[in-house]
């Protein structure tokens, strides 16, 4: 997972709300083995819409997405992060995220931003035609126009982020403490061992 401090640059304005896991990602795109090209699928149904957001040039390789109230709401699919990340996307801003979809979120690098209504919107005119800047360390949204919005994030999600620590990484820097734990059992208790590799 890449670290995540600064996420800067255009910002999709969608803004659209109760915006489901279907809609992020429609259900005919799950029988794929791999989380690649699922940025095509992408808001499909939102894409046949004349003038849409997603396919408008200057929205292009954008890192933000700002959304609506309730974004991700729905199923649990996890390929609804992966086909975010697969479009390009770091971080989303809306005023509140389903917890299922704010989880799969962060286990895979993408930060989610809450904020009020009101800035939400301050953020969607902004981002109409000028850049956007998430500044994670010290948990602020900005704008060329000096606004400034403070948010809250987990201390625990903030750290990973941060340092880019998936599930597995969180594992690997442990490697040490486990290791030891591990030869004190083997030590302690020679037995659980019977009939392994262990055991040799």
């Amino acid at each position: 997972m890449e670290p995540v401090d600064r996420v800067e640059g255009r910002a999709i304005p969608f803004g659209r709300k109760n915006v489901d896991t279907d809609v992020i990602i429609p259900a005919h795109w799950l029988k794929t083995i791999t989380r690649e090209g699922l940025g095509a699928g992408a808001f499909e149904t939102v894409r046949t819409e004349p003038g849409n957001v997603f396919d408008d040039p200057e929205f292009a390789n954008a890192p933000i997405l700002i959304a609506g109230d309730n974004f991700g709401c729905g199923s649990s699919r996890e390929h609804a992060a992966w086909a975010l990340l697969d479009l390009g996307i770091k971080a989303v801003i809306a005023p509140s995220f389903s917890d299922i979809f704010s989880g799969n979120a962060f286990k895979n690098g993408i930060l989610t931003v809450a904020l009020p209504q009101e800035q939400v919107d301050r953020l969607l005119e902004v981002a109409a035609s000028d850049p956007v800047t998430i500044d994670l360390e010290n948990q602020v949204v900005t704008t060329p126009f000096q606004d400034r919005f403070a948010f809250e994030i987990d201390a625990f999600r903030k750290h990973c982020l941060m340092e880019g620590l998936d599930e597995v990484g969180l594992t690997l820097a442990r490697d040490a403490a486990i290791d030891t734990y591990e030869k004190r059992q083997a030590s302690n208790m020679p037995w659980l061992a019977h009939g392994t590799e262990r055991a040799a």
